[in-house]
């Protein structure tokens, strides 16, 4: 169709306004289409956190997980997952089958609290090992000797006194002692109690631990945690654990 001239100027033609106007509504879509995609990411989160926090209490944080479709859900240590209307609700190892990885146990590594557990470096502290353990514990006392084998070990101690009375007093006088790291030593490995804790002193930190062990599914002591999650329970020798560790740092 020819173009016509009218006031003003120039006149589209017919096919001239459709294809006009093809651009501009085609542009439109496409801008409401990604600003209501924007929204609805956004919302998710809110969604889930509606959905959820009635029945969980308190949400620490919600975040997309590496399976699409799956939310992560963070109470304290607890970690769980839900779908994106936060309906369905599933807790367990998150597996990657291509790498072998537990995701679940990599994302609660790399979140404790560890300024709540007794710190020792030996060596370099290139090997890292977190561990859940009771002042009572048999099976720890064994492992303190293990873990006394293993040169370059950067060791986290969370200690979780849930074996009674007599472990809270030991874990506190331990936890008040002006050295923790050797008031630990000497208890676990020569049975050597430390000085009854001083007036005052805030162990608070003890029962935080145990918070924190309860929300893990931790039951039982002693638990380890290696350099990116992997989890181990029970007691374990020397040559083993280093054989895990080795296999982690590679």
């Amino acid at each position: 169709m020819p173009v016509r001239k009218g006031m003003g100027g120039l006149r589209f033609g017919l096919a001239e306004k459709v294809t006009c106007a093809m651009r501009v509504t085609t542009s439109g879509l496409m801008f409401v289409t990604a600003l209501l995609w924007v929204r609805a990411t956004h919302a998710n989160e809110s969604d889930i956190r509606a959905a959820l926090e009635p029945r969980l209490g308190k949400i620490d944080s919600v975040a997309k997980s590496p399976v699409p479709g799956i939310w992560e859900v963070l109470t304290g240590a607890q970690m769980q997952y839900t779908d994106e209307a936060g309906r369905f609700l599933f807790s367990g190892p998150l597996q990657d089958t291509k790498t072998g990885k537990n995701l679940t146990a990599e994302r609660q590594y790399a979140l404790l609290p560890l300024n709540l557990a007794i710190v020792q470096t030996r060596g370099t502290g290139k090997n890292v090992l977190v561990t859940f353990e009771d002042p009572n514990c048999i099976y720890c006392k064994k492992l303190a000797k293990e873990l006394a084998k293993i040169p370059d070990l950067k060791l986290y101690t969370f200690v979780v006194p849930v074996l009674g009375a007599d472990s809270q007093e030991k874990a506190r006088n331990i936890w008040c002692a002006s050295n923790r790291a050797a008031a630990w030593n000497a208890q676990m490995l020569e049975g050597t109690a430390a000085p009854k804790a001083r007036e005052g002193c805030d162990s608070s930190a003890l029962q935080k631990s145990v918070e924190v062990a309860r929300q893990l599914g931790i039951r039982g002591t002693p638990v380890m945690y290696l350099a990116g999650g992997d989890v181990i329970r029970g007691f374990t020798d020397a040559q083993k654990l280093e054989q895990r560790m080795k296999g982690r740092n590679k």
